[in-house]
């Protein structure tokens, strides 16, 4: 049997249309024509001797050989790309001050820290988890170089928006909520303390669906919130980025909940032109974010 090899450039493209949801802004990106897209997508199914597409209404959707070849295209060109910094950026030396979300703390800070600490073994890293006002002053003052955060459309001078996130009501993942509208109970909502955006989305979202609610919880770090919440002492509100297996986003439909916005990602900069290591750290988060983007879409 003859073995199979992935063009990876090839794989690239499948990646890239995939993440921006379009295979025509993938070759704007790429820099290639729209017909040399089509090219490399029917070349990538003979290679993987299997549809890895099918129609969906007016566009198209991946087969489950098509979802997982695209996992393993992630994979793949991670892997090839740190190998390439690994050996190109050697001598990549310096500090970077990155910050994050809390929602990003366990999920995507220990697969970025990873990857860019192999490939970059010379540069230090300071990692800061914070709020969102904390970590844009921090920004702005010079404290940080890198801050990924929520945003309700606080922008900084340096910033690059990469995409929306939904909201949802989130509860405790088995067994009752102990709540629902038609109770005429006030809804018991758990939340961080004020200022939070996603705290003031919530309340903003059941004021105008004529909803009473009360503060059931106030916490200072997300840590206590989810433990609050899967103890039954409150619903809060978050997206689906980081939620642990305890608890589960809502329908909000089947508890009377309204339905809620969605939520800018930004990445913001200190400067224009970052460091050569705080510009490459910058590189990996975005990739890491889109591709957790895409797996919830």
């Amino acid at each position: 049997m003859r073995r199979t090899i992935f063009d990876l450039d090839v794989l690239r493209t499948f990646s890239t249309g995939m993440e921006l949801g379009n295979f025509a802004k993938a070759a704007e990106r790429l820099g290639r024509s729209t017909s040399a897209v089509s090219a490399q997508l029917k070349k990538l199914e003979e290679q993987a001797g299997t549809p890895i597409f099918r129609k969906a209404g007016r566009g198209l959707a991946l087969t489950d050989a098509g979802e997982t070849l695209l996992g393993y295209a992630r994979r793949l060109l991670e892997l090839n790309d740190e190998a390439a910094a690994a050996v190109h950026s050697i001598e990549l030396e310096g500090w970077v001050r990155l910050g994050l979300q809390e929602d990003f703390g366990e999920t995507l800070l220990p697969e970025v820290l990873g990857r860019f600490a192999r490939a970059h073994p010379k540069v230090r890293i300071e990692a800061r988890v914070g709020r969102n006002t904390e970590l844009l002053d921090r920004v702005t003052s010079g404290k940080l170089d890198l801050a990924l955060a929520w945003s309700a459309g606080a922008l900084t001078a340096h910033c690059e928006r990469i995409g929306e996130v939904p909201m949802s009501w989130i509860g405790p993942a088995e067994g009752p909520i102990g709540w629902h509208a038609a109770s005429g109970e006030p809804m018991p909502l758990a939340s961080l303390e004020a200022p939070c955006l996603l705290r003031s989305a919530a309340t903003k979202a059941l004021d105008e669906a004529g909803i009473s609610w009360r503060l059931a919880f106030v916490s200072a770090s997300l840590g206590g919130l989810w433990a609050a919440t899967a103890a039954g002492l409150g619903l809060t509100i978050r997206t689906p980025i980081g939620v642990p297996a305890k608890l589960r986003p809502l329908t909000p439909k089947a508890v009377g909940l309204p339905d809620l916005p969605k939520l800018d990602l930004v990445l913001h900069r200190a400067e224009a032109e970052l460091q050569p290591a705080a510009a490459r750290l910058g590189e990996l988060v975005l990739q890491s974010v889109h591709g957790a983007l895409q797996e919830r879409r």
